[in-house]
């Protein structure tokens, strides 16, 4: 409504509008203004007649077609700021949802490695142990051979040792120990 009052004193303005003419007397904007004239004759009546009788079919053939392309446009340019406005909702949601599934992915890699090195430490300290004991039971072996071994050559010594003194005592003494 608003619009068509604007336009409708564009136009006015637009058609009053005439050419300035040079006078014996200066200048006069509306030089027919019923001076001298009868109105039907004065120019600026006959105007004034134009633009009331155009007033309709400029209305109806320019302005409400461009007025109602104007609202076309306006409510496009809404409707397209909505749909901006709903994707962008949309696109913060997925993103949302996005982030919330990388983080509890990295959190169940997380649990996964922890898990993996406990068990991997476990086995560890299992493998460690096994050894541990298997090298003690081979020492512990190692160690009754040794003191078998020790204890053999010990009689072995004992039984040999007895003669060899006899003899070394019968070599220094020079005479057969009896």
């Amino acid at each position: 409504m608003q619009r068509t009052i604007v336009s409708a004193a564009l136009l006015l303005a637009v058609v009053l509008a005439a050419p300035a003419h040079a006078a014996e007397d200066g200048l006069q904007i509306f030089p027919d203004l019923f001076l001298g004239v009868s109105p039907l004759e004065s120019r600026y009546v006959q105007l004034m007649v134009l633009f009331v009788l155009l007033i309709v079919p400029v209305n109806q053939l320019v302005l409400k077609p461009l007025l109602a392309v104007l609202d076309e446009r306006s409510a496009r340019i809404e409707g397209a700021r909505k749909r901006a406005s709903e994707i962008s909702t949309q696109a913060e949601s997925v993103l949302a949802r996005y982030s919330a599934a990388v983080e509890q992915a990295r959190k169940q890699a997380d649990e996964l490695r922890k898990n993996a090195l406990e068990s991997a430490r476990g086995d560890q300290a299992r493998i460690l142990g096994e050894a541990r004991r298997a090298a003690e039971q081979e020492v512990g072996v190692a160690r009754s051979s040794v003191a078998g071994a020790l204890e053999n050559a010990r009689r072995a010594l004992r039984s040999e040792s007895e003669p060899l003194a006899r003899e070394a005592a019968a070599r220094v003494l020079g005479r057969p120990l009896s």
